[in-house]
């Protein structure tokens, strides 16, 4: 089973002891601001297809959900 950078990087905010659940709900969100600009970006341009990032953004909103923190779309540029 292949496992993506993603999920590795999502793993290793997870298994860190270290955070807090406040310290992991900030990582997630700014993992989750990069990964919503990079699809942007790719619906942006019709030589890029979808490279995964879709499913970037859904495994970090799972894992913000996880946390308890409920994901909102801010501003009327929703994907």
């Amino acid at each position: 089973m292949t496992v993506s950078t993603m999920e590795l990087k999502l793993n290793a905010i997870r298994s860190d002891t270290g955070l807090s659940r406040k310290e992991k709900i900030a990582k997630l969100e700014k993992l989750r601001t990069e990964a919503r600009a990079l699809q942007r970006a790719a619906t942006e341009s019709a030589m890029v297809e979808d490279d995964g990032w879709y499913e970037d953004v859904h495994l970090i909103d799972t894992e913000l959900e996880n946390l308890g923190r409920s994901v909102e779309e801010k501003g009327a540029a929703t994907l």
